[in-house]
């Protein structure tokens, strides 16, 4: 999961640079990619807290 959130992310990051001439865009690009990049970290802490909850 973890290389599929790494992959989305780069893509992301990719796209942006392709659609970096246009301000618009490009502020639109950022906000998703940071929404996605939070969501993204509250999935992989949720994850390592079942993990850690399940070891004890």
């Amino acid at each position: 999961m973890e290389k599929f959130v790494l992959g989305v992310a780069l893509g992301m990051a990719g796209g942006a640079l392709i659609v970096a001439n246009n301000c618009k865009v490009r502020n639109l690009v950022k906000k998703n990619q940071e929404e996605f990049m939070q969501k993204a970290e509250q999935y992989i802490d949720s994850k390592l807290e079942k993990m850690e909850g399940s070891n004890n």
